[in-house]
């Protein structure tokens, strides 16, 4: 979530919830004497009776500023979740009541016009949203033939669904027809004060190039939760502008005078060596495909990221097909040139050249392939043909 302060107003009714989303100003009162203060149960009945004490009108004005926020910026659906965590955190800490917390970002995604449920079980409560998206590492559950899958399942990390059994909380008057998706076409417009700048080196050919760019720390807590995905997903999710802005005139820069095979080879070596290499499970515990910009802010990233990188600059550069290889150990990307460089990757009756963005025991050049990879079989995961919609 990005960073919020809670103001509670002493008055009893009404109480104002202030607080600051990606730079965005949120406000609204509540009305506490409407607000229902009875305890939530891990029961269907108890989440029934919540919701009707809820629904009377004590958080009407949070609905509106969501709905008016949605209407002014235009946020994907994830971001707009980050929101509606926010929200929920102002109205019942997730440390003071996980429950209450949990029924609150349900309501309120319900009540801006998601498809949504809860489920629970004498332990648990499981917060699902319909998306028709293949989603990898989370659970999901039918529902009247549709798929929903689960917003809460990395707070408990670990669930024996063979021995624990849910039940939906069936609510009356549920009049949303909204299904989530979690494509990321923009990132906020953040503040220029919330930027920090970070110093990235390389050597190219025996020459050193000094980049200083700027990069928001808040990337890192809207996508801590975002899960993985087909890679579509992961490798359109665009830069923030400002850390675009930072980075992306001075590469065409330092590339305007290189034809398009040295200059994929400079974003290639960029890509390769301004980073250290780093697993996900060392850095987050487990695996992750992060963003473009997250593998920019964080000092160590594994070959998936750096193909999200290398992929993101080239498309912005150069707008150049593109395949992502996945091999059974490894991920890397071919490029389609005029004419190809080394042995060719034929997809399509198109030659690509291989350009491996991460670092390997020998410094490969454009156009070659790991030798341990040379006869393994890969999948073609993504193709980019330069204007097509994502």
């Amino acid at each position: 979530m990005c960073i919020g302060w809670p103001v509670l107003s002493t008055a009893q009714s009404p109480a104002t919830v202030q607080f600051d989303f990606c730079g965005t100003a949120i406000q609204f009162e509540y009305d506490k004497d409407l607000a229902p203060r009875e305890q939530i149960r891990f029961t269907e009945e108890s989440i029934q009776s919540f919701y009707l004490h809820t629904t009377q009108g004590a958080y009407q004005e949070a609905i509106d500023t969501l709905l008016a926020y949605k209407e002014r910026n235009r946020p994907d659906d994830w971001l707009f979740y980050q929101l509606i965590r926010q929200t929920a955190q102002q109205l019942s800490p997730k440390a003071e009541d996980y429950l209450r917390y949990t029924f609150f970002k349900w309501f309120l995604l319900t009540k801006t016009g998601y498809e949504a449920m809860l489920t629970v079980s004498g332990q648990h409560v499981l917060f699902y949203v319909r998306c028709n998206e293949n989603i990898y590492n989370i659970p999901s559950r039918l529902h009247n033939g549709q798929q929903y899958v689960c917003l809460n399942y990395h707070d408990y990390g670990h669930i024996d669904f063979q021995q624990e059994r849910f039940t939906e909380a069936i609510v009356p008057d549920q009049q949303t027809s909204r299904v989530f998706s979690y494509k990321i076409s923009r990132l906020p417009d953040f503040r220029a004060t919330d930027y920090q700048e970070k110093d990235l080196r390389f050597t190219y050919y025996e020459s050193d190039y000094h980049f200083r760019i700027k990069l928001n720390q808040q990337v890192k807590s809207l996508f801590r939760n975002y899960p993985t995905l087909d890679y579509e997903f992961q490798l359109n999710i665009p830069l923030s502008n400002g850390t675009y802005e930072s980075l992306i005139p001075q590469l065409k820069k330092n590339t305007s005078r290189m034809n398009s095979k040295d200059g994929v080879d400079y974003l290639m070596r960029f890509t390769r060596y301004a980073f250290l290499f780093g697993s996900d499970t060392k850095t987050f515990g487990d695996e992750k495909r992060m963003s473009p910009e997250q593998t920019l802010i964080y000092d160590q990233s594994d070959c998936e990221d750096r193909v999200a990188l290398f992929y993101s600059l080239v498309k912005a550069i150069y707008d150049l097909p593109m395949i992502i290889l996945e091999y059974p150990s490894h991920v890397t990307i071919a490029v389609q040139f005029d004419k190809p460089v080394g042995k060719p990757i034929i997809y399509n009756g198109n030659k690509y050249t291989v350009c491996e963005p991460t670092p390997q025991k020998k410094d490969l050049p454009i156009g070659q392939l790991q030798p341990e990879l040379k006869n393994t079989d890969y999948k073609v995961v993504y193709h980019y043909t330069p204007g097509q919609t994502h």
